[in-house]
């Protein structure tokens, strides 16, 4: 079994940065106040692909083999590339990280469940909670969009990847 791929993103992707962890990624942002330099090292000590949409710093020296540029702007692009590269699962551990600080969802307690709200909970769901920042993750609508883009994005890298 391959092992997935860490990133770290720059600000400039910071919401492709929030769809690599709904696939269940393990996925760092860099301090917006960082200089280039130390974005890299923060990559290359971390052992994490640096994830850039900044030219400038692909003339780093360090970034060979280190960084990789996306397209600016369409998450599709950004996806199908990562796609190609990384031959990236985006379903197969969907929704076990926290959107917002990357760290792995655990179990609701039942304080979290009383955070969301009534005509939300579903008996049959599972809810989790970040053990980090206390964010509760239910399956509403916001959940049903990414879902969607997640799995259009695996036909996609299917058909990139066959086999």
């Amino acid at each position: 079994m391959k092992t997935a791929p860490r990133f770290l993103c720059d600000v400039m992707l910071a919401r492709l940065a929030r769809y690599l962890r709904a696939a269940g990624l393990d996925i760092t942002l860099a301090d917006p106040a960082a200089s280039d330099a130390q974005i890299l090292r923060e990559a290359i000590d971390g052992q994490r692909w640096l994830l850039t949409a900044d030219r400038k710093m692909m003339e780093h020296k360090a970034a060979n083999g280190h960084a990789i540029q996306l397209p600016f702007g369409s998450l599709d692009e950004q996806a199908s590339v990562l796609s190609e590269k990384f031959g990236i699962d985006w379903l197969g551990h969907a929704f076990t990280r926290c959107l917002v600080d990357n760290a792995p969802l655990k179990p609701a307690s039942p304080e979290h469940v009383l955070q969301v709200p009534p005509d939300a909970r579903q008996p049959q769901e599972d809810l989790l909670a970040c053990p980090g920042c206390g964010r509760v993750y239910w399956r509403g609508s916001h959940y049903k969009r990414m879902r969607k883009k997640l799995e259009r994005w695996q036909e996609m890298a299917r058909r990139l990847n066959p086999g």
